[in-house]
Parts: structure tokens; sequence; C-alpha cells
């Protein structure tokens, strides 16, 4: 069996580690899951893939969806994650090969950690449906629909100015009209991020960066860093960016009850479920080619200091549509260390789902499906609805909890759970 051992500075194995009954290295080696385990730091990582051991320590520098991502399953099985965020993987698999060095011994289970085997290989049933099914194949004209009515809002705002001028009325319904595009473009963008839309990764890329910078102003680059990080652990700390809030909060029931313990106190937390409504101005400004087009548009009308009145306003109305569609979903929902679920079980402790209407379907941009959107990342949006039915049978076998809420309830949730998170803390500040 192999020794699992040290590595040298290279981040190979040093002699000695995964030898096999033949005496063999690399490929012919294997490995318990213990061995795989201890290999989970910055500076030595492994990971399996369908039973397969990798040593990715060198690779991740390299790895085209970030260092972070994929060094979050280090010493972990990451076969269902694979799976999940990649359209190609026999193609992805050729650059796995250099990095293969055994596989795991025949008495160790296919699953770490204690999963339920009989629930990861019902998922992959599932996924494999899908996928013969054809619903991870996106319908080009609903997405060419999808952005001609962002650039027609985009026009009628302008046009709404030039014909009939600058009053305070019109001003105010162009802002709005401005809001609605700028929110669609962001549900847009995150389409063509998750690679959703186009058969090539690369036309999903090229579009990506046309949609989320020169309609939205924001970075590509930044948002594929962050954004496969929550989706690979989500609600994990330390893990998941998305709940990493710079001690502005403390979040879920585990968070709160530790900084109280430690006496942290960089905010009152037991008024975070008020001060959170004034923290939705979060937009940073990136893409000159954004900000160039928007005041060569508008600065005829308002002039400089106007153009950067109007454009502030727009991302305040913009940023509070954004954070209350995308923190409904997750923000109430279990928040903890590294658990090591199967995926199914972490996504679903992690999300829930809106009811599903013509309005909750285009203001959330179908994130109101954000438990079929976790589980398959790639399948385009217009989908969700199909599978949704065959994923609630599935948790319902499992006795795996499947949440689906009002639109209203969703956002009465996020303020719930703010406060129950701000009372926990106090409690522990004040008796721990």
């Amino acid at each position: 069996m192999g020794g699992g051992g040290q590595q040298t500075d290279s981040g190979e194995p040093a002699k000695g580690d995964g030898v096999g009954p033949g005496g063999g290295r690399g490929g012919s080696a294997v490995y318990t899951w213990e061995e795989v385990q201890r290999h989970s730091h910055r500076g030595d990582q492994w990971l399996v893939i369908d039973r397969k051991v990798y040593n990715i320590t060198q690779w991740a520098k390299r790895h085209p969806g970030g260092i972070r991502v994929i060094s979050h399953f280090a010493g972990e099985d990451a076969t269902e994650a694979f799976s999940a965020f990649h359209l190609d993987a026999n193609f992805v698999r050729k650059f796995l090969k250099p990095l293969l060095i055994g596989e795991l011994a025949p008495t160790e289970p296919s699953q770490d950690h204690g999963k339920n085997a009989a629930l990861v290989q019902d998922f992959q049933a599932l996924r494999d449906h899908v996928e013969r099914e054809g619903l991870l194949r996106a319908r080009l004209l609903f997405f060419s629909l999808y952005l001609g009515h962002i650039l027609l809002l985009e026009a009628l705002a302008l046009g709404l100015l030039w014909v009939w001028g600058t009053s305070w009325s019109l001003t105010l319904l162009c802002s709005l009209m401005l809001a609605t595009s700028q929110a669609q473009a962001g549900w847009l963008q995150h389409d063509y991020g998750h690679l959703s839309v186009c058969k090539k990764s690369s036309w999903n890329h090229k579009l990506h960066k046309f949609v989320i910078g020169h309609l939205k102003g924001a970075s590509a680059n930044w948002w594929n860093h962050r954004h496969f990080q929550h989706h690979a652990k989500p609600n994990v700390f330390r893990k998941d960016p998305d709940i990493n809030s710079l001690h502005v909060f403390v979040l879920g029931d585990t968070q709160p009850v530790e900084y109280g313990i430690k006496k942290l106190k960089y905010m009152p937390y037991h008024h975070q479920h008020q001060y959170f409504f004034l923290s939705k101005f979060l937009n940073t400004f990136h893409g000159f080619l954004f900000y160039l087009r928007f005041f060569c548009c508008y600065y005829p009308f308002f002039g400089f200091f106007g153009s950067v009145a109007l454009i502030s306003f727009v991302r305040f109305l913009e940023s509070h549509w954004f954070v209350w569609v995308t923190q409904m979903n997750h923000l109430p929902m279990e928040m903890d260390h590294e658990r090591h679920q199967d995926w199914l079980t972490m996504q679903l402790s992690a999300t829930c789902n809106i009811e599903q209407s013509t309005f909750n379907d285009w203001f959330s941009g179908h994130l109101n499906f954000q438990i079929e959107h976790h589980l398959f990342p790639t399948m385009p949006r217009h989908n969700y609805h199909l599978v949704a039915p065959l994923v609630r049978a599935l948790c319902e076998k499992h006795g795996v909890p499947y949440q689906v809420k009002t639109l209203k309830k969703g956002m009465t949730d996020v303020v719930r759970s703010l406060k129950k998170s701000g009372d926990l803390w106090l409690d522990a500040y004040l008796h721990k």
C-alpha cells in the first residue's frame, strides 16, 4: 500500500511514497484515504477524481479557475465538483494525466469521510439523465432576446431624456430603467460566467467579459475568482468568499458564538439586522469603457457631477435588488466550518428556492431555482424548472430537506437570520 509520507519541494512524492504491491510508482501506486488526506496543505496537495489520485501541488497555481477553488478540495474526493464545473470532462482529463500518481486501494470506498454512497450514486445517475436529455444545452434565442431587452432598456432610458428632457420625474424614470438593465445584465453575465450559454468555453468567456465589463463596469477575473469558490463550498467559513463579511456581520449560528466568546466587537452586531439596510451600496468602480460610455451618453444632459450622481443612484437601486435576490437563497441557511459533505447534501444545506412565477423568474434571473443552479452550475437557466421535480424526488428519497419559500418570506428571512445571529453574538459576548 502507498506510504503517503512526505513530499519534496517540487511537490512530487518522495521516495518510498505510493509504492504499489508490484513495487511500481506513479500511476501504479495505491493509497488509502488516510494517506490522501495528509496532503491537504498549501505546499502539498493531492485530490481524488473517480478513484484516481492526483498531485496538484504545482498545477493548482495554473488552474484556469484559480488556485483557491481547486485547493479547497485538497485531501478530498473532488469527483462531483469536477463533473459539475467542467463542460467537457474528457478534454480536461488530458491535463490531469501528468498529475496522476496512483489510485485508491481496492479496499477503500469511493467516497471519503463516510459519505452516503447510495446518495452519491443516485445523484450521478440523475446527472447522467440530465446530460442524456440535453438539459445542459442552451437555447441561444432565449439568451439573444434576453440581451436584446437589456440593450433596449439602455436605449429607452437615453431616448427618454433626449426626447422629453431632464425633469425630476423623467430622471427618476430613467434611473429606474437603468437600474433594471443593470440588474438584468448582472444575471446575464452570471450565465456566461458559468459557461452555460455557448458550447465553447472561449465564447462564453468573451461574452462574459463583454457583458460584465461593458454593460456592468465590473471585472470578469474578479467575479470568476470569487464566484466559483462560492459554488464549490457554499456557506463554508474560510472557503466561501460570499460569507466573508470583513467583520461587518456575524453570520449563521456558529460564527456569532465564536466572536462573542472571544469578545470580538468590530460592530454592534446585535443591531446588524438594522444596519444591513444601509450596507447595500457595495459596487466598486471597474470597467473603464463602461464609464466612458456612460459619461459620453449622459454628460450632455447632466454635466460631470450630475452624471456621477445619476450613476451613484442607479448603483444604489441596483445593489438593493442584487443583495436581496442573492442573499435570500443563502443567508438564512446553514453556515458552518468544513463538514466534508457530499455534493447534494452540501448544496441543499446552503441553498433554498423561491416559488416559481413569471415575475420571480425574471426578477431573480431564474436564481429562484438556486438549488438546481448549485447542483448543475453549467445548466442554462431556462431548464431549471425541468430538472427541479427530479431533484425534489431524489431529496425525498434520501431525506434531504428541499426548501421552497415565497418571495416575501425569502426576504423577511434575511432580516430574521441577521437578528438571530446578532442575538447569539450578544449572548455569547455578555455571558460566555
